[in-house]
């Protein structure tokens, strides 16, 4: 420093202003959030595994109402209404993006197009399986009808069938 000039002639400290590292947190974050949704299948996947997984958790519900009562609890689905009711007058819906399937016994049908499962009180149940599916992708919502047990596991591409 022979000239008696401060390496910073402006005055200012070398390094980045807060608003330059936000602008590149936000654009990091906003490239990260992208490309978990092309890897996740986006929105539609998104929308895809919570219903699946909110089914299966409210089927899951049905059956344990059904132990602990001691009286038989109902699961019921209505593809066409995108809708579902479980145990205890709980409602859902399922987005209209979302193709629905359902494949149950007949005896236990509400209505013509609506499915049921008819839990018992000793666990088991009438089975039954629930099928959704976005483009390429699908989760099935299995019940054994001698346990019970709900299961939920994704689907084959090529498993046309619900």
């Amino acid at each position: 420093m022979k000239s008696g000039v401060h390496p910073c002639a402006s005055g200012r400290a070398p390094g980045f202003t807060l608003l330059e590292v936000l602008v590149v947190l936000i654009i990091i974050a906003m490239a990260t959030t992208l490309a978990a949704m092309v890897f996740s299948g986006g929105l539609d996947g998104m929308r895809l595994r919570s219903s699946s997984k909110e089914i299966a958790a409210q089927l899951r519900y049905t059956r344990t109402q059904a132990i602990a009562s001691g009286q038989p609890q109902r699961f019921t689905i209505d593809p066409r209404g995108h809708r579902w009711q479980a145990a205890g007058n709980r409602q859902g819906k399922i987005p209209p993006s979302l193709g629905v399937d359902f494949i149950g016994a007949r005896e236990v049908q509400p209505r013509a197009g609506e499915g049921g499962i008819l839990f018992f009180p000793d666990g088991a149940s009438t089975g039954g399986r629930v099928r959704l599916s976005v483009k390429r992708a699908a989760w099935r919502i299995d019940v054994s009808w001698l346990t019970g047990e709900v299961t939920l596991a994704r689907a084959s591409p090529g498993d046309a069938s619900p």
